[in-house]
C-alpha cells in the first residue's frame, strides 16, 4: 500500500478529530461502558482542541494518507505534560500515535513515529516521553524497540473509568 506522510495544519482539525475517535474506539471501545466512552470521545477528540494544539507553538501533528489521500493514521507531539517528577522544561511528549486497524502491521506507525521523533529531537529536549496503556503489550514492545524505558505510571481517565498507564521515557544520549 502506498503511504504519504504530511505535516498537519489547523485546517486538518476535523480530519484529526474524526480519525482520533475512530482509532481510539477500534483499539479501546471494548474496555469501557458506552457512556464513559462517549463522554471521553466527545470531550477529548474535538476539532477545536486539535486547532488549538496545532496553533500552539511547540505542537505538531502528522497524517498518514493512502494513495487516494484518505487519512489512515496520525501522530501528535508537543511539550510534555505527563505527571512525572523527572520531566524537565523543554522535554517533549508523543501524545498520540494511532493507525486504523486496516492498516496496522504495514509499517505506517513506525514511519509516523520516525517523523514525530525527528521533529521532537530537533526541539532540543533532554528526553521524549509518552504514556501507554498498561495492558497494551504490542505498543509497549514497539516503544521498547525504539529505545524507551518504563519510568512510572499514572491513572488515565476515560469517563468515570481510570486506566493504569505506564510512563515511558527515551533520554537524550551523548
Amino acid at each position: 500500500m502506498s503511504l504519504q506522510i504530511r505535516r498537519a495544519s489547523s485546517a486538518d482539525a476535523e480530519v484529526l478529530a474524526a480519525l482520533s475517535r475512530t482509532t481510539f474506539s477500534e483499539t479501546f471501545a471494548h474496555l469501557y461502558a458506552a457512556a464513559d466512552l462517549a463522554e471521553f470521545l466527545a470531550s477529548t477528540y474535538t476539532a477545536e482542541k486539535y486547532r488549538d494544539a496545532l496553533d500552539e507553538a511547540g505542537c505538531a501533528a502528522w497524517i498518514a494518507e493512502d494513495a487516494q489521500g484518505q487519512a489512515q493514521g496520525y501522530a501528535l507531539a508537543g511539550p510534555c505534560d505527563l505527571p512525572h517528577e523527572s520531566v524537565l522544561s523543554g522535554d517533549m511528549e508523543l501524545k498520540r500515535l494511532y493507525v486504523l486497524a486496516t492498516h496496522q502491521g504495514a509499517g505506517w506507525g513506525q514511519q509516523l513515529f520516525a517523523e514525530a521523533e525527528h521533529w521532537m529531537w530537533r526541539n532540543g529536549p533532554q528526553a521524549i516521553w509518552l504514556g501507554v496503556w498498561s495492558q497494551n503489550d504490542r505498543a509497549q514492545r514497539f516503544y521498547q524497540r525504539q529505545g524507551f524505558e518504563r519510568v512510572g505510571q499514572y491513572l488515565f481517565p476515560v469517563g468515570q473509568a481510570r486506566d493504569l498507564e505506564y510512563i515511558l521515557r527515551k533520554a537524550l544520549t551523548d
